[in-house]
């Protein structure tokens, strides 16, 4: 019976991931490869099985909140899990990145030179991956060296690490981005004037270079006329070059002016863009949805200073929840308003609903945000390594959520994921997301204010002829 359970079991997972994989290949295919004609087999098949381990380790959560599956088929599948995220991770990965940026370096032709520099490369990056976890408290010595705790303990430092940045950064730019109140007043008349200042600027640079070929032009002339007095009686040819008038542009300085002006030009165009965006932002914001979005960027306005406040409270005192949120949130209202309530069931499902939040908004945000920096970067060489260092980034971002995403469970639901991670210090996670987070969110803060000080209210000064 127990061989038949976990034969359904695994077929169900089996299923699901089949389903994972085939969104993760037409992501690659249809988003990240459309615009290039080269699509290596292998970064694709590397970039929909980092995908498909990714979503199981969130689906095996909501299996465990759920009930789904019997337990021990959930502990066979995370441990399966979790050993080929950290082969990906620690091994496929990076040999290919190594592979592939080494197989564009010009004077490496020889494949075995190639092969020979690509394992060299995978062994500096181990080195320096295993030296990550020597300044932190991450596990205990009775570890192995090919244990989970070793692998999932260095990726957790690097993937926190980056939920953290990210974090601080987006708790301090949604709101930025989404309230009226920072837009810059842009009117019609604003740009018109940039965009007049801009067509006078390009007809400056146009007269300019017409002298330059003027001067050219004149001076080729000379040589000729020169070279042709040469050929006949000095007296004739004093007397031509006497009569030749010399030309008084200094190329070299109306070269100088030229770079200049199109420095200025561009900067021109940026602002034109700037505005133009900011007037799209004023019509937006005046729309029903544009509203809406107000009011979400002060409720995130309040969020980011809410995480602020609570990240320096747990730093101080070195505080680390033991309650999931849920829970003790149902447990306070209970308490307060003394009516009967059932904490265990309600905190189950609300529990629930949250975790699939977050892993549905985690997904999609990051699949968002990787697609627009793949656009910014890329090119048909680099494509290849931009996306093996998406599929690390994304495998070890969600490693990292589900170390702290245990804390948003009910203690029950925590303990095949504490049993199945190992002998993890899961405080020193939680502790040092609120570090990192902090230091991004005030960093972040300090930029955007710069940056909002810093925008051009005044149109520069005109460009004189």
């Amino acid at each position: 019976m127990f061989t038949m359970t976990f034969i359904l079991d695994s077929m169900i997972m089996f299923t699901t991931q089949i389903l994972f994989f085939g969104f993760g290949w037409l992501f690659s295919m249809r988003k990240l490869f459309k615009d290039y004609e080269v699509h290596h087999v292998v970064v694709q098949l590397s970039f929909a099985l980092t995908f498909t381990l990714s979503c199981t380790m969130f689906e095996l959560i909501i299996f465990e909140i759920m009930g789904v599956l019997n337990s021990s088929s959930r502990y066979f599948h995370w441990k399966l899990d979790l050993y080929g995220m950290l082969f990906t991770l620690i091994v496929l990965l990076p040999f290919y990145m190594a592979y592939f940026i080494v197989s564009n370096i010009r004077m490496v032709k020889n494949k075995h030179m190639v092969l020979l520099l690509t394992l060299a490369a995978w062994l500096a990056f181990m080195y320096f991956f295993w030296k990550i976890g020597d300044p932190f408290p991450i596990l205990s010595p009775k570890h192995g060296i090919l244990s989970i705790e070793q692998g999932i303990s260095r990726v957790g430092v690097v993937g926190v690490t980056m939920m953290a940045v990210l974090s601080g950064f987006g708790a301090v730019n949604c709101p930025y981005t989404y309230m009226s109140f920072f837009i810059r007043h842009v009117t019609d008349t604003d740009v018109q004037a940039l965009e007049k200042r801009y067509s006078q600027t390009l007809d400056i640079i146009l007269s300019k270079k017409k002298r330059i070929v003027l001067a050219e032009r004149h001076h080729q002339q000379q040589q000729q006329e020169i070279d042709q007095g040469k050929s006949q009686s000095k007296f004739w040819g004093l007397l031509r070059s006497v009569r030749s008038t010399p030309s008084t542009e200094n190329i070299q300085l109306l070269q100088r002016e030229i770079a200049a002006l199109e420095e200025m030009s561009r900067q021109l165009f940026l602002e034109i863009i700037d505005l133009n965006t900011m007037k799209e932002r004023i019509q937006y914001s005046r729309t029903l949805k544009g509203r809406y979005f107000n009011v979400l960027g002060y409720f995130f306005s309040v969020y980011c200073c809410y995480k602020i406040f609570m990240a320096t409270i747990n730093i101080v005192f070195d505080r680390v929840g033991k309650t999931d949120p849920v829970t003790r949130t149902i447990e306070i209202t209970v308490n307060y308003l003394g009516i009967q309530f059932d904490v265990k069931f309600w905190s189950q499902h609300i529990s629930f609903i949250l975790v699939g939040i977050i892993v549905i908004t985690s997904i999609r945000g990051l699949l968002i945000t990787l697609t627009k920096f793949f656009y910014a970067i890329s090119s048909s060489k680099s494509a290849n390594v931009i996306v093996l260092v998406f599929a690390q980034t994304m495998g070890m971002y969600f490693v990292s959520s589900v170390l702290l995403m245990r804390m948003n469970m009910p203690a029950e639901y925590r303990l095949i994921i504490t049993e199945v991670l190992g002998d993890l210090q899961f405080n020193f996670y939680h502790r040092w997301f609120d570090a990192i987070f902090l230091v991004s969110a005030l960093s972040s803060i300090g930029f955007l204010y710069l940056a909002h000080k810093q925008a051009p209210s005044d149109n520069p000064s005109n460009p004189t002829d």
